[in-house]
């Protein structure tokens, strides 16, 4: 276009317009063109600098609006939120009037400002300075009213947690640019970016302080290593509480060690001891096996020449009601020699088929986290076989143990958790096990909270079903008989299954209460009494 127009400027149309007058009108109207298109870029320009400082301003206007959505249990309480803040910042090019915008500066912050201190900010040669960085309410305002150029207020947001440690692990936290990094805030993180509506969870405010309070005061008491929660919906598979102690604060992820961070529901295996005696007692109840079991001693099991591979014995406080015991006797007494029995007499291949028909071999994705893997043995001989009856040489997430009891007990349906708040509907998961078996479970359950190791979980008004667990933990490959993992399952009310409860404490100690023991019966069962006594009015109000 130019290259046309100084063409046309020398030397005119080439003839078509020859006269002189002509060329100079043609001049003087390619001179205003000219003119006119250097004010048009330089207007652009002007614009495009203010254009930018206005989107700035606009910007920050808008940033007052939540960036994150809340995160609210399933009655509504906040477990995280972004809380709305400011600095005030100073841009001494823009400034117009330096003694009004020292002032003000000194008057917002008098004890950090004096009015020299702010006339030198101001008249300072850097481009851009924060003056209080998460200022008050009372600063903004001071800041906001007085409407100088060069002084402004650039909103911050911060994500608050105001449950703290109750719900860490499950909520997790975000990171500096404000993106999820662990738990239900990096799962969710597009839908909590992009959404203004609350993410309900299934999650019970109450019921989760329950479980901490009293997983805590357990932990403290037995002085254990560590402490486990988890309560499930039977029916709709919504997870009511999960905890995992220790834990964190999400405000101040230095107050306590990464590895407090690690979910142990999910992300630890364990052997759980003779709780895997209720799958035991289901695969002899398929199987049709309706015998009475000799367990008045240890039980050998034979190598392929004959000799003593393994003995399968019980713990010396073991008092066996008579010498010869059923199926659903064995279970009810926790009989190990009895379950290695019952295990050996199942058809080969049973216990695999059977494991991973409820899916205690392989690793879980749910919507609130992927579980680790259980261990399960390298090969099934008769010592692997009898020893994964009663929970030993098996190793599983406490996750896989609930979910594979729940299965055992509420009919026989394979549930999977949701962290999401679920309207009570039909039951929706695969059938594992027949619903004359699952009622048969819950009846040895039943009697084994009346009867036995559970009889400390009893709670008035309501029947309760259990089975316990005490595992002794390998150490360096070796058992170490001055370690181990308790546990108590639980179910209620017996008849239909409405929720499962799960309680592990890891390592705990003897007490004088206990008697220096620290099996299950003296501590996870207690401990899960206390915490159905409190939550049955807050389940069933």
């Amino acid at each position: 276009m130019f290259e046309v127009g100084k063409d046309i400027f020398k030397h005119g149309f080439n003839g078509v317009v020859a006269d002189v007058s002509a060329r100079r009108r043609l001049r003087f109207v390619y001179s205003l063109f000219v003119i006119a298109f250097l004010i048009f870029i330089v207007r652009t320009l002007w614009l495009g600098i203010q254009g930018t400082d206005r989107s700035r301003l606009a910007g920050a206007d808008g940033a007052w609006t939540a960036q994150r959505a809340d995160i609210i249990d399933r009655n509504g309480d906040i477990l995280a939120k972004n809380v709305m803040s400011g600095h005030i910042t100073l841009r001494p090019p823009y400034v117009k009037d330096r003694d009004k915008v020292a002032a003000v500066i000194h008057q917002a912050l008098p004890y950090q400002y004096s009015l020299n201190d702010a006339l030198k900010l101001v008249n300072s040669s850097r481009k851009f300075i924060y003056i209080k960085k998460y200022a008050s309410d009372a600063q903004r305002e001071i800041v906001t009213k007085a409407k100088l150029q060069g002084l402004e207020i650039e909103p911050v947001q911060t994500r608050r947690y105001p449950k703290r440690r109750l719900f860490s692990h499950i909520v997790g936290f975000v990171g500096n640019d404000g993106h999820g990094l662990e738990g239900v805030e990096r799962i969710y993180d597009d839908y909590l970016t992009e959404n203004r509506d609350p993410l309900q969870l299934s999650l019970d405010a109450r019921i989760q302080s329950v479980f901490y309070e009293q997983l805590s005061f357990a932990m403290q008491k037995y002085q254990a290593k560590s402490a486990m929660g988890l309560l499930m919906n039977s029916r709709t598979g919504e997870m009511i509480a999960m905890v995992s102690l220790p834990d964190f604060d999400p405000e101040n992820l230095s107050l306590d060690p990464a590895s407090n961070r690690l979910f142990k529901p999910l992300r630890g295996v364990f052997e759980m001891g003779s709780i895997f005696k209720v799958f035991n007692t289901a695969m002899a109840m398929e199987n049709g096996i309706n015998k009475e079991y000799y367990i008045a001693e240890a039980f050998k099991i034979p190598d392929k020449f004959g000799r003593t591979a393994a003995r399968i014995g019980d713990v010396s406080s073991f008092k066996p009601p008579r010498p010869n015991l059923t199926v659903e006797e064995i279970m009810l007494h926790s009989c190990n020699a009895g379950s290695a029995q019952i295990a050996l007499d199942l058809p080969d291949g049973t216990q695999q088929e059977f494991f991973h028909r409820i899916h205690l071999d392989e690793s879980l994705k749910l919507d609130f986290g992927k579980t680790e893997k259980p261990l399960m043995p390298i090969k099934w001989g008769p010592v692997e076989r009898a020893t994964v009856s009663f929970g030993h040489g098996i190793s599983v997430t406490p996750m896989h143990l609930l979910l594979a009891v729940n299965s055992m007990t509420n009919g026989g349906i394979y549930i999977y958790p949701t962290i999401q708040k679920r309207n009570v509907g039909v039951v929706r998961g695969e059938r594992v096990l027949s619903d004359e078996i699952s009622e048969r479970l819950r009846g040895v359950m039943l009697r084994i909270a009346e009867e036995t190791s559970g009889k400390k979980a009893r709670i008035a008004g309501i029947q309760i079903g259990g089975k316990t667990a005490t595992a002794e933990k390998y150490v360096n490959g070796r058992v170490d008989h001055r370690k181990n993992l308790t546990a108590f399952a639980g179910i209620f009310p017996v008849a239909a299954p409405q929720y499962t409860i799960l309680v592990i404490l890891d390592e705990p100690k003897g007490t004088k209460e206990s008697f220096g023991l620290r099996t299950a019966a003296w501590n996870a069962v207690p401990t899960a009494g206390k915490i159905l006594d409190s939550i049955l009015p807050l389940l069933f109000e």
